[in-house]
């Protein structure tokens, strides 16, 4: 069953808990972007070069990535409430702290709690939301997944227009937003039942050990570090003020969002997971070459349009890598997100290293190169992917708790 054939009532018919952890994670994925439009401004702030200020990137995503292996162990444990107040309160103090950030050193610090507090929230909030909705799976998903655009995309929104009066205000809004979502969720979400199972820190590293779930991998660590590298480090080379360039990226959150939740689902239907991967990628690699070797007008164009690329890759990754995997899908969930974060997390260290080396131009084609090697990837692996990219359901692969950024 297609979800967006659920019918808005059973979307908006929701319980008060579904709603609380839903708007919370609206501004867990606001956080993503939320810096975005104001890397200029701290870097001017904080007497920071493009490179220095980019580690908040890297090292929000550096614990992500390591935090995948932690948070199926701690939310077996204490169960899915428990996990996600924990993750609301790192954010909350950590966003409120990088506020308050006196060097660069400090602000990188700060983002990296606010990182495990996000993986905390983010691999648990799917599963919660399901267990509590009414109207079956489908809908829990696509309420979490225009969640999820949503947040994506008002991110740079709230990030320029409380950045364009300081740089500080962005986190300390967040901080104050996450603080609400912590009392929502205290007041109106239930435990929920703890699974059967408890979960081991090696258990996701185990899962690995499948081929299919390996190449889907590896395939989306060079696809995330294509991915943020269009996030970290375009808007260094857009140098726009904290309006214009929150504006650009609000449209790029948009199209993520509809290509996402409505476009992808259609064309996997239509033309096989595998097939639209791999088109995806390539057109996403022309597009960030233009991005780099364009003119201003051309950058701004190829920033927006990448998010329609974006949008579907995630989709397709998502469902790819739960559906090909024998393991539990939060436990496959856990190792696929463990390898591909890592490419998150060097994609905006190194981009401004190599225009330091080079010019600003090249950062762009090696984005584009490693956006073709997540295609060969899926290519030479199809073997391994294509049983389960076919029969693969669309949207019902995350059901069990992980989402695109999810767990």
């Amino acid at each position: 069953m297609d979800p967006l054939d659920a019918g808005a009532g059973g979307i908006l018919r929701q319980p008060k808990a579904v709603w609380a952890t839903a708007g919370a994670s609206v501004v867990a994925f606001m956080g993503i972007g939320l810096v975005d439009p104001i890397l200029p401004s701290i870097a001017q702030g904080l007497h920071a070069t493009a490179s220095q200020v980019s580690l908040l990137f890297t090292s929000y995503f550096l614990i992500t990535a390591v935090a995948m292996l932690l948070t199926g162990f701690v939310s077996s444990r204490v169960g899915g409430r428990k996990t996600l107040l924990l993750g609301l309160a790192f954010v909350v103090v950590f966003a409120g702290l990088a506020g308050t950030s006196g060097s660069v050193g400090q602000l990188v610090g700060f983002r990296a709690g606010w990182g495990l507090g996000n993986a905390l929230f983010v691999s648990t909030a799917l599963a919660v939301i399901v267990g509590a909705a009414a109207g079956g799976s489908a809908a829990a998903i696509l309420l979490y997944e225009s969640a999820l655009g949503l947040g994506m995309a008002c991110g740079p929104l709230l990030g320029a227009v409380l950045g364009n009066v300081s740089w500080r205000y962005p986190f300390f809004g967040t901080a104050t937003l996450m603080a609400i979502g912590f009392l929502c969720i205290t007041a109106f979400l239930k435990e929920q039942p703890k699974p059967a199972r408890k979960t081991s820190v090696l258990d996701p590293l185990k899962a690995l050990g499948h081929g299919g779930l390996a190449s889907a991998a590896v395939s989306a660590f060079f696809y995330n570090y294509t991915f943020f590298t269009v996030l970290a480090f375009t808007p260094f080379v857009l140098n726009m003020t904290p309006y214009r360039s929150g504006a650009v990226f609000f449209a790029w959150g948009v199209l993520l969002a509809v290509f996402s939740v409505i476009v992808a689902p259609r064309m996997q239907a239509r033309f096989g997971s595998l097939k639209v991967l791999g088109g995806s990628l390539v057109l996403l690699a022309a597009d960030v070459l233009v991005l780099g070797y364009g003119g201003h007008t051309a950058a701004v164009v190829c920033t927006i349009l990448s998010g329609a690329f974006i949008g579907v890759n995630n989709t397709v990754y998502t469902e790819l890598a739960l559906g090909v995997s024998d393991a539990p899908r939060p436990v496959a969930s856990a190792g696929y997100n463990f390898v591909r974060w890592f490419a998150a997390a060097a994609a905006p260290y190194f981009a401004p290293k190599i225009e330091e080396w080079t010019d600003i131009h090249v950062p762009f084609v090696v984005a584009a190169v490693t956006a073709v090697l997540g295609a060969l990837v899926v290519v030479v692996r199809r073997g391994a992917l294509t049983h389960e990219a076919e029969e693969l359901e669309p949207r019902h692969a995350t059901e069990d708790g992980v989402g695109v950024f999810a767990n």
